[in-house]
């Protein structure tokens, strides 16, 4: 059987992957008056009298709604919301598992921005972080931007997460290549939200020559089509300083970093091989990505990753997404900063000594959330 196959058996004979347990036993009229009437009605007056309260006295510290409208929902696209449910509750079982989270899957049948933000805001209260999931480009940018005044960190994993691994991954192999961030060229193939995340994030570690590329081509300052698309339009003033126009396989050359973040065989061996030396080529669309390792090999590259458990140097964002959250809950942090957000990358990088084929920690390595939370918080209390 193949793994699709499995993972359809076991999602079946389980409906589900989560269940809710009680922290206390329910056995005796007096666990009962303790639990809920009358002795519920204490800890009700003491949030009433102090708000904060609800730190001390509920669920709220140390839990987290993992949040879709199943717009983009991995390489399956708008899939709606029922059929986002199973990413959700997997998302949720891996913060209890690797972050001590306790998380909840929300579905929101909706694609209205500000039904969405509204739903978000108006059951914000019980969680201590709202981890957005799976909602397309550009809605996902605004709907993100409108909930930063909620009081508690909201991030949207799909832009976040995927960036600070990615350059965790990219720091190493930096490193094993003995290239510097501000002088290398970096393609980045794919526009949408992970994309520009992930050349933001790079911008804010040093990177100076970025280039993304849509369906379109390059995006460059002054490409007349991008005056409707706000979030192109912002990324194209940041990036690609000389201005350089073309397909794929013009930005590519002499490029020594590639990131995929949008389809199956966009990448050809042939292009791939006019990168410069030591190329570092991260094919991360899923399932299928964009150059197959094997033809990456072909074209020379010397450091090769993908999004897949099955291939060396997988980066993927549950190294990032538990821990973060681990600290900034911790930390009672009513924000994710970029501070935040580059010490989560650089805990990530320093955890191994780095190789060609491992590039990053384990995602089956307890140690990482960790050390990754602990960085998150101390980056948050010396604000």
């Amino acid at each position: 059987m193949t793994i699709q196959e499995d993972s359809l058996d076991l999602h079946e004979k389980l409906k589900g992957k989560l269940s809710i347990n009680s922290k206390i036993p329910l056995n005796t009229k007096l666990d009962f008056s303790l639990a809920y009437t009358p002795g519920v009605a204490e800890p009700c007056r003491k949030i009433a009298e102090n708000p904060e309260n609800v730190y001390k006295y509920t669920i709220k510290s140390n839990t987290v709604a993992v949040i879709s409208n199943g717009t983009a929902v991995l390489g399956l696209g708008n899939i709606g919301a029922k059929a986002a449910i199973p990413v959700m509750e997997g998302k949720s079982a891996i913060f209890k598992e690797l972050g001590g989270i306790d998380s909840f899957p929300i579905c929101i049948d909706s694609e209205d921005i500000d039904e969405n933000v509204n739903i978000i805001k108006k059951i914000s209260p019980i969680f201590g972080g709202i981890n957005l999931e799976d909602y397309k480009a550009p809605e996902c940018f605004e709907i993100e931007a409108r909930l930063q005044d909620l009081g508690i960190p909201v991030m949207h994993d799909d832009q976040h997460g995927t960036a600070i691994v990615v350059l965790a991954a990219i720091i190493n192999s930096l490193k094993l290549a003995e290239k510097n961030i501000q002088d290398v060229k970096i393609i980045v193939s794919g526009a949408g939200a992970a994309a520009i995340a992930v050349s933001k994030l790079l911008l804010s570690y040093g990177a100076k020559n970025i280039i993304l590329l849509d369906t379109k081509g390059a995006i460059f300052k002054g490409r007349a089509d991008l005056q409707e698309n706000k979030s192109k339009l912002e990324i194209a003033e940041l990036s690609n300083p000389n201005l350089e126009s073309g397909s794929l396989s013009d930005a590519i050359k002499n490029a020594d970093i590639f990131i995929g973040l949008s389809k199956k065989d966009l990448l050809s061996v042939e292009a791939a091989s006019t990168m410069n030396k030591k190329s570092i080529i991260f094919a991360m669309a899923n399932p299928d990505p964009e150059i197959t390792p094997e033809n990456a090999k072909k074209a020379n590259a010397f450091i090769i990753a993908t999004g897949r458990s099955d291939f060396p140097n997988q980066v993927n964002n549950a190294l990032g997404f538990p821990g973060i959250f681990r600290g900034a809950l911790d930390a009672r942090a009513p924000r994710i900063t970029e501070k935040m957000k580059l010490a989560a990358a650089n805990a990530l990088a320093n955890m191994i000594i780095p190789s060609v084929d491992n590039i990053l920690p384990s995602i089956t390595d307890r140690t990482v959330p960790v050390k990754v939370a602990e960085a998150v918080k101390n980056a948050w209390l010396q604000n």
